[in-house]
């Protein structure tokens, strides 16, 4: 009997595009998918629209600005699907893409600098390319889901994971785990409002916000998303994949200097503030921004920007607004270079809302166990406490290096939290969470490890009395040690056989 197989569309799309990969590096090949995949996205829009425009005898489907009324790009003749398509088999494919690729910039400002022009390498297989269009145009594509559009945003981010995890550490650069970002996402509520990411990577924040939007029936134009990169490369991934999901990607910016060396958002104050910075950062420029008016709870040292990434964000946190940062666990109970007063004074001025422990080997780019830190300007209903919550345990195997969450880990986390900050519900659970006041973190030093307040879980009675137990125990033992001797006795007759003894 055929083995069935259950892979999802996007995981058997992944499977056909990774063979074609040949003996191109998965960090090259990434761009090359992502790419086509952009365009064939951005032809099944205006398709959609030029169909329309067409059944309208007042409508010209040809002019430019149609397409500008409805937020659609315009996609000239030269870098249609069906062009591109009939091409694939000629061995200038590479030029044509390249070519579409350069059309489409011209025609829509807002992609300037922005689309991948990498297909006339020498490096890249032609015959590979065209089958890989041909993978792409699969009718299945349309046939798995009457919005197309909606199916190439998921093949996009499942794409952008897959190459995360085909890169290893240098995927965690640009790529923050899904399971993650919906956690962070799904405890903040960004409803309305605008949402900042100061280390945006490909997007994938503001992608998750706009889901949480639309799931909830909120209006996608509700949100505002404003965001900066620093490596231009993965700034471009994120302009696409903000595309792909029609989200106004107008003010996430490259910014080659860094946030920390020029802010380029310097009068905003964001409702929602979502970030997974670079863990541990060093020689980060403090010793060029000393005075910086972020440092209202102390100065970061230069060894490591952790609390220099929290302060910036609080900096730009506004008044009622609500932040989370993914950090390294180090940023619990660090001490050195006044890393323990930051926190202390982050503490007492009642920021730290929430602290949640995370398992290791959630990350692509670093094996460390990490924490999410949520800071809330104000604490209306639990002023004065602290939630701590350890899911150091939660989670399973998704590979042999990497662990993932499950949805219920996610709304089992994010429930208790929600509950806590509704006071509806919740009650301390032994081993998982803890309400703690700041007087209790203030006897505990100010180390916000969330292993030291909610404790070690109780031992579950399986029933059996200790004396029977302890009789089974030992006549285990006991087999055991019977069993020993005789392999030693079976040992020491082998070696008999070839003239030794023990």
């Amino acid at each position: 009997m055929a083995k069935t197989d259950n892979s999802s569309f996007e995981q058997k799309l992944f499977k056909a595009a990774d063979k074609l990969r040949k003996n191109i590096d998965a960090a090259e090949y990434k761009h090359v998918v992502l790419g086509l995949i952009f365009l064939k996205y951005i032809f099944e829009s205006f398709t959609e629209l030029y169909n329309k425009l067409e059944e309208d005898e007042w409508s010209e489907p040809e002019d430019r600005d149609e397409y500008i009324a409805e937020n659609t790009f315009f996609v000239p003749k030269l870098a249609r699907w069906s062009h591109i398509h009939a091409q694939a088999k000629l061995p200038s494919i590479g030029q044509t893409i390249d070519e579409a690729m350069e059309a489409v910039e011209k025609e829509n400002p807002d992609l300037k600098n922005v689309l991948p022009q990498v297909y006339g390498k020498a490096n890249l297989d032609k015959t590979s390319l065209g089958e890989l269009i041909d993978l792409i145009s699969n009718t299945e594509l349309q046939a798995e889901n009457e919005n197309s559009k909606d199916l190439f945003g998921r093949v996009y981010e499942y794409f952008l994971g897959e190459f995360a995890n085909a890169e290893g550490k240098k995927g965690g650069q640009f790529y923050t785990p899904k399971a993650i970002v919906k956690l962070m996402v799904e405890m903040i509520e960004p409803y309305k409002g605008r949402v900042y990411d100061p280390a945006c990577g490909s997007g994938g924040m503001f992608v998750m916000s706009e889901k949480f939007v639309t799931e909830h029936s909120g209006n996608i134009k509700d949100i505002t998303v404003y965001g900066q990169e620093s490596n231009h490369t993965t700034w471009k991934l994120s302009k696409m994949n903000l595309a792909i999901r029609n989200i106004n990607s107008k003010f996430v910016v490259w910014n080659n200097e860094g946030t920390f060396l020029k802010d380029a958002h310097p009068d905003l104050k964001a409702d929602f503030i979502l970030a997974n910075p670079p863990f541990n950062q060093k020689d980060w420029g403090i010793d060029i921004l000393a005075d910086d008016a972020r440092w209202k709870y102390g100065t970061p040292p230069n060894g490591n920007a952790n609390y220099g990434w929290m302060q910036h964000m609080l900096y730009h946190l506004s008044p009622r607004g609500v932040m989370a940062t993914v950090l390294s666990n180090g940023s619990l109970s660090s001490n050195t270079s006044g890393e323990g007063e930051i926190r202390k004074n982050l503490v007492d001025a009642d920021l730290v809302e929430c602290i949640v422990a995370l398992p290791k080997q959630l990350f692509y780019n670093t094996g460390i166990p990490a924490c999410i830190w949520f800071l809330r300007r104000e604490k209306s209903n639990h002023s004065k406490d602290v939630l701590f919550i350890d899911a150091s345990e939660m989670g399973y195997m998704k590979s042999r290096v990497h662990r993932d969450f499950t949805e219920e880990d996610i709304a089992k986390i994010r429930d208790t939290y929600l509950n806590w900050r509704k006071s509806e519900n919740y009650q301390d659970l032994k081993g998982f969470c803890k309400s703690a006041t700041i007087e209790a973190i203030q006897k505990h030093g100010y180390v916000l490890t969330p292993g030291r307040y909610v404790g070690i879980p109780d031992e579950e009675d399986d029933g059996i009395p200790f004396e029977d137990k302890m009789a089974s125990l030992t006549a285990t033992l006991k087999e055991q040690m019977d069993k020993e001797q005789e392999l030693n006795q079976e040992i020491a007759v082998q070696l008999a056989k070839i003239g030794m003894s023990l």
